[in-house]
């Protein structure tokens, strides 16, 4: 049994006219709905196996926070520049290239990709994944690479926390 937590990175800035998208940080309110998601899922859930993230600044920033409130060695944590995609293609590879070791993994990706994976993999159906939306999904396959329909086991919303 596999177990996959996907989160959208937190609430990020468009302030910054000169900043490339894939360098835009977190607001502030995204720093604190991330602190207050991970520090929540931290008591809910046994720590995941493995963090894999996208390289985007607000993505990366968004998995930081987690790995400090989990307590999970910023030195395992995964980067991958294909997850800086907003379809769920890559997001789909990446999932189904995980290590059968990791037992669980916790990802942190964008929008559209997030929306479209939890809907073609999880069993309930999610009009939209807001910023720093976790949503857990358990599969009965052994093998990631063979992972189809689970069971959708979690889903929080920064919104249902404040």
């Amino acid at each position: 049994m596999k177990t996959l937590y996907i989160v959208r990175h937190a609430k990020s800035s468009w302030e910054y006219d000169n900043v490339k998208d894939i360098d835009r940080p977190l607001k502030e309110r995204g720093i604190n709905d991330a602190h207050l998601l991970s520090k929540y899922l931290a008591q809910q859930i046994k720590c995941p196996d493995v963090f894999v993230t996208s390289t985007a600044n607000r993505a990366l920033h968004t998995a930081v926070i987690f790995c400090e409130n989990f307590n999970y060695p910023l030195s395992n944590l995964k980067m991958k520049r294909q997850l800086y995609s907003f379809s769920d293609g890559y997001l789909v590879k990446t999932v189904k290239a995980l290590d059968d070791g990791f037992n669980s993994a916790i990802i942190f990706s964008h929008d559209h990709g997030i929306n479209t994976f939890v809907n073609k993999f999880g069993s309930k159906p999610i009009a939209h994944v807001p910023t720093c939306g976790i949503i857990g999904i358990e599969f009965k396959e052994r093998h990631w690479k063979n992972i189809k329909k689970g069971n959708t086991i979690l889903v929080e919303f920064p919104k249902d926390h404040k």
